[in-house]
C-alpha cells in the first residue's frame, strides 16, 4: 500500500486529485490544506509520496519542501504554474529535491485534470519508488567539484570515485556527438553530469529531458550558470559547436540534419509515434542518421519508461559507446535499466562518474 498525501490550499484540487487516486488500487490517502498541516501529516501519517502545491498561505510549498527534506526527506511531485513564474520556482523545487512535476491546470480544472489523470498516476508511482536522501544534492555537488580539482591539479582521482572503463574513441576527422537522454530526476543527474566537465569539451551535447514547454527553457537557464559549458535551449535550426549543450524544447522534439560538414539541430513537432516528448528515440535515430555510430556517445540516465533505450543500444551495435546511469544513483532505473536489459550499455556508472568517462573516452 502507498501512503500518499496531497497538499494543496484549494478544497476543489484537493477534491479532485483525491478523487482520481481513491479508486487507483494500492493507494491510502490522506489531504493536507497547506504546508504547516503537510508537516504535521508528514510525522503522523508517514507518506511515502506527497503531491505539493507551490502557493499556498501560511507555508508556501517551496519551503514546506525544504523543511520536508530536512525533516523526513520522501518523493515530491510538485504541482506547478505554467508561467515564466512558475518555472523558475519548478526548477527551484528540483533543486531542493523534488523528484518530479506536473503542470498544474488552469481554466477549466475539472475538465484539465482528467486529461492529467493519466500523467499524473504514473508520475505518482514511479516517484513513491525514487530514492530520495536529504543528502544527495550536497553529496553529488561536492564528489563533482572534487572530481574538477582533482583533474585541474593533476591528483589521481580517489578510488571510490574511479569511473567504469568506457573504450576510448578515436577522433575522426568528421564532428562527433554526444546524445543524452533522462526524465524523472534528470535536472538533477544533469546539474551533475554538466558541472564534472570542462568548457573545453571537444563534442556539442544534445539533451532530450522529458518536460512540457515554458520549462525547459528555465532549466537551459539555470544549468547554464552552474556549468562551464555554455548551455541553450534550442529553437531555431542552429550549426552544432564544441563546448555547447542543447536542450531540446518541452513538449518538441530535437533532430540532426547533416549540412555538407556541419551538423545542424532543429527543434521539430512532437512525433505521436514516440510516447514521450522530447524523444530521446527520435534524437538518437536522426544522430544515427548523419553520424557515423562510432563518433557517438549515448548517456541514459533516470527516468520512467524505455525512451532511447532502443535507439542507444543501436549505437553501440553499430561501434559506438553508450553510459547507463547505475540503479544505485537513479532516482527511477526505468530507462537505463531498459539499456542495460538490452545488452545496449558499453558502461554501467553512478551518476557522480559520467562526466569523467566522457572527458576520458575523449582526450
Amino acid at each position: 500500500m502507498t501512503r500518499l498525501l496531497i497538499v494543496d490550499d484549494s478544497p476543489l484540487m484537493r477534491r479532485l486529485l483525491g478523487g482520481i487516486f481513491t479508486p487507483e488500487e494500492g493507494f491510502e490517502i490522506e489531504l493536507a490544506r497547506d504546508g504547516a498541516e503537510a508537516l504535521d501529516k508528514l510525522h503522523s501519517f508517514q507518506p511515502d509520496v506527497i503531491t505539493l502545491d507551490v502557493h499556498m498561505p501560511t507555508l508556501d510549498g517551496i519551503a514546506c519542501l525544504d523543511r520536508i527534506m530536512l525533516e523526513r526527506p520522501c518523493p515530491v511531485v510538485m504541482l506547478s504554474g505554467r508561467t515564466a513564474e512558475g518555472a523558475a520556482e519548478t526548477m527551484t523545487a528540483l533543486e531542493l529535491g523534488a523528484v518530479d512535476f506536473i503542470p498544474k491546470p488552469e481554466g477549466a480544472v475539472s475538465l484539465e485534470i482528467d486529461a492529467l489523470r493519466p500523467l499524473l498516476i504514473d508520475k505518482v508511482r514511479a516517484a513513491a519508488t525514487a530514492r530520495v536522501k536529504a543528502s544527495t544534492r550536497l553529496t553529488d555537488r561536492v564528489r563533482a567539484r572534487s572530481r574538477r580539482i582533482a583533474r585541474t591539479k593533476g591528483r589521481e582521482v580517489p578510488a571510490e570515485l574511479a569511473p567504469a572503463a568506457l573504450p576510448p574513441v578515436n577522433r575522426g576527422t568528421a564532428p562527433g556527438l554526444v546524445v543524452v537522454g533522462t526524465s524523472t530526476g534528470g535536472p538533477r543527474a544533469l546539474e551533475v553530469l554538466l558541472t564534472g566537465m570542462p568548457a573545453e569539451f571537444p563534442w556539442p551535447i544534445l539533451v532530450a529531458q522529458h518536460m512540457p514547454a515554458f520549462f525547459t527553457s528555465a532549466l537551459a537557464a539555470r544549468l547554464d550558470r552552474l556549468s562551464a559549458l555554455r548551455i541553450v535551449e534550442l529553437s531555431a535550426p542552429t550549426a552544432l559547436k564544441p563546448g555547447t549543450v542543447y536542450i531540446a524544447k518541452g513538449e518538441a522534439d530535437m533532430v540532426v540534419r547533416r549540412r555538407g560538414e556541419v551538423l545542424v539541430a532543429s527543434a521539430a513537432p512532437a512525433d505521436p509515434a514516440y510516447p514521450w516528448h522530447p524523444s530521446a528515440d527520435r534524437l538518437v535515430r536522426s544522430a544515427l542518421a548523419a553520424v557515423p555510430a562510432d563518433q557517438l556517445i549515448g548517456v541514459l540516465m533516470t527516468g520512467m519508461g524505455n525512451d532511447g533505450a532502443a535507439a542507444m543500444a543501436e549505437i553501440k551495435a553499430g561501434g559506438g559507446r553508450t553510459v547507463a546511469e547505475a540503479e544505485e544513483t537513479a532516482v527511477v532505473w526505468g530507462m537505463p535499466g531498459e539499456l542495460v536489459k538490452l545488452d545496449g550499455a558499453s558502461a554501467v556508472a553512478p551518476l557522480e562518474r559520467i562526466a569523467d568517462l566522457l572527458v576520458e573516452a575523449l582526450a
